[in-house]
Order: structure tokens, then sequence, then C-alpha cells
């Protein structure tokens, strides 16, 4: 799949739910009105729009939420995905998650060809991390982190940098991700979805928080990738890397081989833009065929924009997009 900038789309991000156990300040409003579930696709209707993705050319699928691991039987739609790795089509297989539900399915994940995974972890400190989800403990998450790593499961964290928040802590996190053998991936907090706070008071450049870091960091380039936005440094001191995901101060968007496709079969081909595709009517309608189900996925990457428009600053209050992150896919 080339979109109208030849870029290659290989990378489909796949929000399997909108529902969460959590409810972090910068992604949902505290009290959430979630999807009716006819409007959801079944796990059966995702794995039939995964497999068309695959076969116009998708090598990497993420799943996301909400948060995935609460959507029941999950696990059966990562043992479908697993089956088209080594050979099938799919390179790899991943899932970004709170950790929350880690202890009871990490060796499932990895049983089902899962190697790699990401964690949402924006604090070590209790306190802080039950004030950002709202109402989560740490233990459930820490608890999960290690249960991933025992599976065999390669970990990276996630944290959102925050302005008055968590920025006090990077320093401590990546000792903590040296000590344990995890990267660090910092993500600047991006204008999407009403959250009930003005996300000028969280927002935090990277580029500030690069800086502090090495006064007291080496933090040394690489040329290593995941196949998303982030750009690594090799930490010296840990031997581990540490990554930033930087929508704000400067945008990915020229490599941008992604798209995100949410649990409601809604296809956005860009996480900062509205146009969207509606596959679920085209994957609901008997008369369409596998060849038709592609047409209009290659239809969809075809108006694919160069970029997204983010902007956070006092005068525009209104999130740039109004979905919020957990309707996407992360």
């Amino acid at each position: 799949m080339i979109d109208p900038f030849g870029r290659k789309i290989s990378y489909l991000r796949v929000s399997v739910t909108d529902r969460c156990d959590l409810r972090c300040v910068y992604c949902m409003a505290e009290d959430m009105t979630f999807l009716p579930k006819k409007e959801v696709l079944t796990l059966e209707e995702l794995d039939r729009l995964c497999g068309a993705f695959i076969s116009l050319g998708t090598e990497k699928i993420r799943l996301t939420g909400g948060e995935p691991l609460v959507r029941k039987n999950v696990i059966s739609l990562f043992r479908s995905l697993g089956q088209r790795l080594n050979g099938g089509g799919l390179r790899e297989l991943t899932v970004t998650t709170n950790g929350t539900q880690l202890v009871r399915m990490a060796d499932e994940l990895y049983a089902a060809g899962v190697r790699r995974i990401n964690v949402s972890l924006d604090s070590l400190d209790p306190a802080t991390f039950t004030a950002l989800t709202r109402w989560g403990k740490i233990e459930p998450t820490l608890d999960g982190i290690f249960a991933a790593k025992a599976a065999g499961l390669q970990v990276k964290i996630n944290a959102v940098a925050m302005k008055g928040v968590n920025e006090h802590e990077f320093d401590r996190m990546l000792v903590w991700c040296g000590e344990h053998g995890f990267d660090l991936c910092l993500i600047e907090t991006m204008p999407l979805g009403e959250i009930g706070s003005d996300r000028t008071d969280q927002y935090l450049p990277l580029s500030t928080v690069r800086d502090r870091l090495r006064a007291h960091w080496t933090l040394q380039d690489t040329d290593y990738k995941t196949g998303g936005p982030a750009r690594y440094y090799t930490v010296k001191e840990t031997g581990r890397r540490i990554g930033f995901i930087t929508p704000m101060t400067h945008n990915f968007c020229e490599s941008c081989n992604r798209v995100r496709l949410t649990c409601t079969g809604t296809l956005y081909m860009c996480l900062g833009q509205d146009d969207a595709a509606d596959l679920r009517a085209v994957l609901r309608d008997p008369s369409v065929d596998e060849a038709g189900l592609q047409e209009a996925i290659q239809a969809a990457i075809a108006r694919k924009p160069k970029g997204h428009d983010f902007v956070i600053d006092r005068d525009r209050k209104a999130p740039a997009v109004a979905r919020h992150m957990s309707v996407t896919g992360g």
C-alpha cells in the first residue's frame, strides 16, 4: 500500500475496545460513555479486516484499546493473527497495555507469538500513579510488567511527559529501567478529546526534557527503530534505550507508515485528522467479497494526508481532534 506521498503503509494499529479499567487524565474524561456492543466489531470481524491488510502488505500489527486485554477472549485474536507470523505475511504482532492484566495473560501472549510489548507507566510513585489514573493502583501494573519479563517478553515502558506532574521522575525512571532491562519511551501529550482540564497545563516539550536529561546522562545517537515514530538514543550509563515521540515539537509525519483502525471498523489515515473510512459497513455487506474489502482499504489509503495539525496553546482551548485517544487506538 502506497499513499499519495509515496510512503509505504506497512503498520496497522488496531483498537479492539474503547473500554479501559483506568481513567488516565490525558486520555479520557472521568465519566466516559462507552460504545454500545452492536457498534463494536466482533473479534472475527477484526481478524478478517487484519487479514485483508496483511494481504495488502501490512507487516506489523499492534493491538491497542482502550485497554485491549480487558476485552473478553481477546487472546483468540492474538492467536489467530499469530498464525500469520513466520511466513504468513506478518513480521510482528505487538500490544500496548496498561499492564493490569499481564499477570494472567503474559504467558498466553508469548505463546501466541507476541515478543515485544509496550506498557504505559507514567510514574513510579504510587500516589502520583493513582492521581494520573484517577483510581488505579500501581501494584497490578508493576506485577504485570515483571510477569511479562518472566514470560520472555521484551518490555518497553511508555510515559506521557506532563509538566508539573512527572517531569521530576525521568532520571529515576531511567535508573529503574536500566536495572530491569527495559527501554523507556517518553511521549508528548496530544490534543485528542475533551479530558476535563486544560492541556496547556500538562504540555511539556520533549526537547526540554532531553536537554535536562543530558545534564546527567550520555545519550548516544542510534539508528534503532521499531517501526513507530520514536527517535531513540542509547543511554551509555545503563546500556538501554530512551525514545522520544514528539508530535508537537517535531512531528514525524514525513516518514509515517501507519494507519489506525478503531473497534467500530473506522479507519483513520492520520491520528491528527478527522477524515476516516467506514470499513464496518463494507465488512458487514454480504455482497462485498475479499477483493471488494481490499479495494475499500486501498481507496482509504489514497486519502492519507501529508501530516497532522496538532496545536496546544492558550488561545485554542478545544482539542485539535474531538475523539479520545482511547477511541482511536493509542
